[in-house]
């Protein structure tokens, strides 16, 4: 029960005379016998006096209009939930010369209702308008200061007041306190002393509980709807599907994401059960109690989703299940949440780096042959057409795949290389086509997606498809044919929407007549054909241009300042490189290596096969097979073999290096140990390359 404090002044007259003669000695600083008096009025008169209050004075301290409404403002909601209660206590007490007041909780008015004619006394005798402070270090004993004071309810009649304008009034006043009694406010009547009756503070102590459980139960709502239109907002602004369920799989919230993947309207799913409408691959929808159906929460979850009672072929999307419970532990609602396969396989592959680094702008050259390369391919790259890239190896063949991606409608989706020649026929089918899980034995649980799926909205690059096995040819033409890819073990087929670049070194129509090669694939692989030139196609110039261009890399990485001797151009560019630009870039930096920071290269650091291998008239590589691009053994008319060839290879990065082994083997490619026993075996002596 609410402890609250009432003076019985209203209906004792001897009680308002002997207080009254208290008060004139009380003031006077002279020796009184208050004990008649209730202990709080005493202690607050001794408080009033020790702050300075004037007791014949006006209460004057005013907050300026600025700062009062910065007050109303921040007590809005209390002056909203008080107002229909002061409303209420004044239509009890009107006519009777009486209004009612609400102070914020540090005693600063901020409304008022009464009757015209002691509202405006009350203003012009005591300043009680809003703004005006009624703390008791201002305006001395009074309800609405010693109330917030003592944080509980007071009635102070007449002779009561320290201040004597305030004398002529019994005052009623609550404070408004929160359930963990934190001040939020008080709510006053008053009333002439002649009117004053004991029931008024029970009705302003039940005005200003009934405030108190307002607000809290108001704040309650408030933080209801907060976090309703946060969960809201979040739920709908989430890049996902997501789907939020009852107990009973009842759809209770649903986004406009997953609206449109599954086409459905707000209307036709709120309020029902989730799997009256869609169907999940692998989960039982007719069991009785939602939380059942999911075993436990599942992360990333590949399944099928289809439409009931619709011809439509199953949609693959990732679903994961969350489970919101409440303090208990106790599952309430489940959250499903859909998203794309391609979403999921973007991400990845921005993760795992499957994306195009080169554009046009990356190739090096001048020559005719470069640009009418860099012509056909951006002619390419305006359509989302299969490209097909013709040219020996080491001719730049997956730069120009990756500048053709950069330039085109794609730009922004992956770009997958995939090398044919290097997965084993047995795992081919898998890597470009994906499985199911359970799919063969040792497959992921999870199943995997495959390359063509991962480059769904972007580019795949098949280099070396002249390797590709010939039922894998098949299954990539029903690719191209049918833009779906079915996974091994799957059931139904998975749209994809790529462009397809292959590239070989190989001679196509060869294959085609020799049957290792379909011909219906190379005419849907040959829509735009590229071809990329030979290093010795593109002319003298252009190999001291790429030259020069690999250096100044190598330099730049090493925070050297190497240079070429005038002496070598005249050697590289004489060379027929069979190994193109990949080996033009290799010889560079062999003799990067080989080389001081500071230094020049020189004729000694070339490879032996350029400095004894410069005649022009010297075999074309173009008839070369690609297990032929080392330069081949000179015969025996004026030419080395292979243990003559490799000796005179040692013996000039020896000379280059000075005899420095550490250098000379790490520039010629084997451990030292191999090196000294290469000495011994062609009987080279160290001592003869130092100085």
């Amino acid at each position: 029960m609410t402890e609250f404090i009432i003076s019985h002044a209203s209906v004792n007259d001897s009680y308002q005379q002997q207080l009254h003669a208290a008060w004139q000695q009380f003031i006077r600083g002279e020796s009184c016998d208050c004990s008649f008096m209730p202990p709080e009025i005493l202690a607050s008169w001794e408080r009033s006096r020790s702050s300075g209050v004037d007791p014949m004075g006006i209460v004057s301290q005013i907050l300026s209009p600025d700062t009062l409404n910065l007050k109303i403002n921040n007590n809005m909601k209390l002056i909203e939930v008080a107002r229909p209660y002061m409303e209420r206590l004044y239509s009890i007490i009107r006519g009777t010369d009486s209004y009612t007041l609400l102070s914020d909780r540090e005693g600063y008015i901020l409304d008022y209702l009464g009757d015209h004619k002691i509202v405006a006394s009350s203003q012009a005798m005591t300043h009680l308008v809003p703004g005006a402070c009624r703390q008791e270090a201002v305006a001395g004993t009074n309800a609405i200061g010693t109330a917030l004071y003592l944080r509980k309810p007071i009635q102070i009649c007449g002779g009561e007041h320290y201040c004597k304008k305030h004398q002529i009034y019994t005052c009623s006043c609550a404070p408004i306190l929160d359930r963990s009694g934190n001040l939020l406010g008080a709510v006053n009547v008053t009333v002439l002393k002649e009117h004053a009756h004991p029931h008024t503070l029970g009705m302003v102590l039940s005005a200003a509980d009934s405030i108190a459980k307002e607000l809290e139960l108001t704040e309650a709502m408030h933080n209801i709807e907060r976090i309703s239109a946060q969960r809201n907002s979040i739920i709908e602004n989430m890049p996902s599907g997501l789907f939020l369920l009852t107990k009973t799989c009842r759809v209770s919230q649903v986004n406009t994401h997953a609206l449109k993947m599954f086409g459905l309207s707000y209307e036709q799913i709120i309020g029902q059960n989730f799997f009256d409408y869609l169907n999940i691959d692998g989960i039982d929808g007719s069991r009785a109690n939602g939380t059942q159906m999911f075993e436990k929460e599942q992360y990333n979850e590949e399944v099928s989703v289809k439409l009931r009672n619709s011809n439509a072929l199953p949609k693959t999307f990732r679903m994961s299940v969350h489970f919101i419970r409440d303090n208990t532990g106790t599952i309430t609602e489940t959250l499903l949440r859909f998203n794309k396969t391609e979403l999921i396989h973007k991400l990845v592959n921005n993760v795992g780096g499957y994306k195009a680094r080169y554009t046009f702008d990356n190739i090096i050259g001048n020559s005719r042959p470069v640009k009418d390369m860099i012509s056909a391919c951006q002619k390419a790259a305006q359509r989302n057409s299969n490209v097909l890239i013709l040219g020996e190896s080491g001719t730049g063949k997956e730069l120009v795949a990756q500048s053709i991606h950069n330039a085109g409608p794609s730009a922004d989706g992956p770009f997958l290389a995939i090398n044919c020649a290097s997965i084993p026929n047995t795992l081919v089918e898998s890597e470009l086509f994906g499985y199911e899980k359970g799919a063969f034995t040792g497959a992921d649980r999870n199943g995997q997606p495959g390359k063509f799926e991962m480059a769904d909205g972007g580019t795949i690059f098949l280099d070396e498809i002249g390797d590709m096995p010939l039922n894998i040819q098949a299954a990539l033409l029903r690719v191209i044919q049918t833009k779906e890819v079915v996974r091994i073990g799957g059931k139904y087929p998975r749209p994809v929407n790529l462009r397809i670049i292959a590239a070989t070194n190989q001679n196509l129509l060869q294959q085609i007549e020799n049957k290792t090669f379909r011909s219906d694939l190379y005419y849907r692989l040959n829509v735009f054909t590229v071809n990329t030139p030979a290093l010795r196609e593109r002319g003298a110039e252009e190999i001291r241009l790429l030259a020069d261009h690999f250096l100044e890399t190598y330099n730049r990485d090493k925070f050297s300042n190497i240079q070429i001797a005038p002496e070598v151009y005249p050697a590289l560019q004489t060379y027929s490189w069979p190994g193109n630009i990949r080996q033009l870039e290799n010889v560079i930096e062999r003799a990067v290596n080989l080389c001081d920071e500071d230094g020049q290269i020189t004729l000694k650091h070339l490879p032996a096969e350029i400095l004894h291998v410069s005649d022009p008239a010297a075999p074309s590589p173009a008839s070369q097979t690609p297990a032929a691009l080392q330069p081949e053994p000179l015969s025996s008319t004026g030419t080395l073999n292979v243990k003559e060839n490799e000796k005179l290879l040692i013996d000039s990065t020896l000379r280059a290096t000075g005899g420095n082994m550490t250098k000379a083997a790490r520039a010629l490619g084997m451990n030292l140990r191999t090196l000294y026993r290469r000495l011994d075996k062609y009987e080279l002596n160290l001592s003869d390359y130092r100085d």
